[in-house]
């Protein structure tokens, strides 16, 4: 389970914790949840507190203790960085976006958007030289519960500047959700999402 706050300016704190920790002290998940350490030390700020609970070997009872590390810890990661891209979808709507003849650019990098207990990670953010910005998700996973959290995020994202991009195939009925219900503006799209259709939705009055 994990529950996040905070926002971009003064950093997000993510509580990370077993699914039966709500019932009783358990020992199961500890080493589940360290692996997450070698994928921490790519963020470049960041510190951890860690409650450990394990058994004594004397009165076994079990005991408690805490365990601190931050960005100066000089370990090394084993992980890869992983995929510039998420999916092929959107490696292609940014090579075939880097095509176009507009000001508008195309960024990767995006701040996390903080929603209730959790945060938003748009796919792409698009920039126009005089100010204007819009983030944009593409929304073309199937699954039900996927997209009824997507609506979800949009939905509490206290944002007027998002675009999503649906991908027509979706059975949006099955799933409960009508994005068209949400402050965002709508782009749908079948097997590829078309840059020309996005900058068109950009560029309208």
């Amino acid at each position: 389970m994990a529950y996040i706050e905070g926002d971009a300016d003064t950093g997000f704190t993510i509580t990370i914790d077993g699914p039966t920790s709500l019932f009783k002290a358990s020992t199961r998940y500890g080493l589940s949840l360290a692996k997450m350490i070698p994928a921490l030390l790519h963020v470049s700020k960041w510190s951890l507190r860690t409650k450990l609970q394990s058994k004594d070997s004397y009165t076994g009872g079990i005991k408690t203790s805490y365990f601190n590390l931050d960005d100066h810890c000089g370990l090394v990661t084993h992980y890869s960085r992983g995929k510039t891209y998420d999916s092929m979808l959107e490696e292609s709507f940014a090579k075939r976006w880097e095509k176009l003849k507009t000001d508008w650019k195309l960024e990767r990098e995006v701040d996390l958007i903080p929603i209730p207990g959790s945060v938003m990670i748009p796919d792409f953010r698009l920039v126009h030289p005089d100010g204007r910005d819009y983030l944009l998700e593409i929304v073309g996973y199937w699954r039900p519960e996927y997209l009824r959290k997507k609506f979800y995020q949009v939905q509490n994202a206290d944002n007027n500047n998002i675009i999503l991009a649906v991908s027509e195939r979706l059975n949006l009925d099955k799933a409960g959700v009508d994005f068209n219900d949400t402050p965002a503006k709508i782009v749908w799209f079948k097997d590829k999402l078309n840059p020309k259709n996005v900058l068109s939705l950009l560029e309208e009055k």
